[in-house]
């Protein structure tokens, strides 16, 4: 359906963009080089600019953390079009890369990782919103945030 673009889809959703978030460190949150855009890892920034805290399998259960890596993608999508303009201008998700802040004994760091990757494919489609993916576990995060992603995009 090339009838409904990127962001019809976003708004049919229901749902909102949280602020972009500006660096905390040196780095640029996102990069365009030619048709790809780079976003740097980002994590679960809320409507108030605030981060979800917590560990996975300690203060959050899977699906709570499959919630904040929605909410990851949401900021991710904030990103985009605060230095875009438009989720139109993205053609494809390449490339996800999902960090899940867990305690040693989780194993469900993909199911986690879904709430991210559902969001994409409902905005970019099945076809052009599923790219590939890696989901893993780590020790901490930074501000002990439950999830980071970074991911990579083809533009049009």
């Amino acid at each position: 359906m090339q009838n409904i673009n990127a962001e019809e889809r976003f708004a049919a959703l229901g749902l909102t963009l949280p602020p972009a978030p500006a660096p905390l460190g040196v780095y640029k949150p996102c990069l365009v080089d030619g048709k790809y855009l780079y976003l740097s890892g980002h994590g679960p920034v809320q409507d108030d600019k605030s981060l979800i805290i917590g560990r996975i399998g300690e203060a959050f259960d899977k699906d709570q953390g499959k919630l904040a890596a929605r909410q990851v993608g949401l900021t991710m999508l904030s990103t985009i079009k605060t230095n875009l303009g438009s989720l139109d201008k993205v053609k494809r998700v390449i490339k996800v890369l999902g960090m899940v802040n867990c305690t040693p004994d989780f194993e469900k760091h993909p199911y986690v990782i879904n709430g991210c990757s559902e969001l994409f494919a409902a905005v970019w489609g099945e076809e052009n919103g599923i790219g590939v993916r890696s989901a893993v576990g780590f020790g901490s995060l930074p501000d002990n945030i439950p999830v980071e992603i970074e991911a990579l995009f083809e533009l049009y």
